[in-house]
């Protein structure tokens, strides 16, 4: 069941190229690394307002609110929730994550030839633009649906997490964000986060467990001069030299450990896997004694099955073997899960897209399943949840204009679809 033939001509030829593509230049072109999402919430509202929509923002931190949107239903059916990020990957001066941190690609946008590159296009804010010209393209049509159409554009999906000294707004990420808006209001039957899938499907997301890794050296640090050598590494009174068999084993521990938590499900593979994504001792400014005490972050990706418990369990045990004394501290968690109910939203997108592809999507790549998407969000809160999107190609940060066109009109033939359905009480 669905729009009718007639219904559809009207919305798919409201959808226009350019103007999707004016659309994700322009969000692509406002800078806004976690923390920083406000302007583009403010072009946001503006932007719906202009449309005919009535926004509101949805905030736990005010000058990093959630965008909520609605297009209205005349009642009796399915409602359908899209959802996309406003955040980006790197701030500018984040030089210890990457030398290129204030490269152009990462806080711009802009078209070449059939392309649109820079990194707020390719994540997420190229397909925030494909749904929301959907969206537009409903609207303008005069097609009412029986459902809600329920747009959610939200801060804090890209992950920073509160450790150490570094507390407070500027830290917080998914609680600020699609968290606080579902629990506040912005819920449906079922949800969509737009996402780069390649036009495939997935229900089963990644978890991620962060814990630090202390090692201590000596009490008290020894001047350079006073250094001797050679000692044994578990006795060296650096603790930047001791932790070094610790990085070895951690590494060698994380191919065995995404190969014995590998998960398959219905809804995608998970390859859990392990990152070491920063370290710290001593200060660059005063080099000349050993340091006392150095420690790393890890991230480490969990399954819908596992307890974060049994992970430190496995880190300790690893460390163990090293010789090396470290204290293992979990500073974050959150859940996997595996999506609930979601047969007919996946049935939906299946027919949407062998109309328009002449095939039906498969299931999402496992490096797809294995990153943390709001996903997550959405189907811890009991609300079938998929994630679908077009393809990016991510050694160039870029997104073909095709493909977000081809977006668009998906997104558009979905919500016709899913939104004309009678809603079961």
């Amino acid at each position: 069941m669905g729009a009718s033939i007639a219904q559809t001509d009207q919305v798919l030829a409201r959808i226009d190229r350019e103007e999707l593509v004016r659309l994700a230049l322009d969000l692509g072109n406002i800078d806004s690394p976690t923390g920083q999402e406000g302007p583009v919430a403010d072009y946001l509202m503006t932007t719906l307002r202009a449309w005919g929509f009535a926004p509101r923002t949805v905030a736990l931190l005010t000058d990093r609110p959630n965008v909520l949107a609605r297009l209205p239903g005349r009642g009796g059916g399915r409602s359908l929730l899209f959802n996309s990020h406003m955040d980006t990957i790197i701030a500018s001066d984040e030089i210890w994550v990457t030398p290129r941190a204030g490269d152009r690609i990462f806080h711009s946008a802009w078209r070449d030839g059939e392309e649109l590159i820079g990194v707020g296009v390719y994540n997420d804010k190229g397909s925030m633009a494909a749904w929301l010209i959907a969206a537009r393209a409903i609207k303008e049509s005069g097609v009412t649906l029986p459902g809600d159409l329920v747009l959610t554009m939200v801060p804090g999906e890209i992950g920073v997490e509160p450790v150490d000294e570094f507390m407070g707004p500027a830290y917080v990420a998914k609680e600020a964000g699609a968290r606080f808006l579902a629990e506040h209001g912005a819920v449906a039957d079922y949800a969509i986060v737009a996402e780069g899938t390649h036009f495939d499907v997935a229900w089963t997301t990644a978890g991620k467990a962060f814990f630090k890794i202390t090692v201590h050296g000596d009490l008290n640090p020894i001047y350079t001069p006073f250094l001797t050598r050679p000692v044994p590494v578990e006795r060296h009174p650096n603790a930047i030299v001791r932790i070094a068999p610790v990085i070895d084993a951690l590494e060698r521990w994380a191919l065995r450990y995404e190969e014995a938590h590998r998960y398959e499900s219905a809804g995608g593979t998970i390859i859990p896997k392990v990152n070491i994504g920063a370290i710290r001792g001593g200060v660059p400014y005063k080099i000349t004694k050993s340091v006392g005490v150095c420690a790393l972050y890890l991230d480490v990706r969990i399954t819908p099955i596992q307890d974060p418990l049994d992970v430190a369990d496995e880190i300790r045990e690893v460390l163990s073997g090293t010789g090396i004394a470290a204290e293992v501290e979990m500073f974050a968690y959150r859940r996997a899960y595996e999506g609930q109910g979601v047969k007919p939203l996946v049935e939906a997108v299946s027919r949407v897209q062998l109309q328009l592809l002449g095939r039906v999507p498969g299931i999402a790549r496992s490096v797809f399943t294995g990153m943390w998407r709001d996903t997550n969000v959405f189907n811890a809160m009991g609300i079938p949840t998929i994630m679908w999107g077009a393809a990016g190609q991510p050694d160039r940060l870029a997104m073909r204009i095709d493909d977000l066109l081809t977006a668009a009109r998906l997104y558009a033939l979905v919500a016709l679809d899913v939104c004309s359905q009678p809603r079961a009480r």
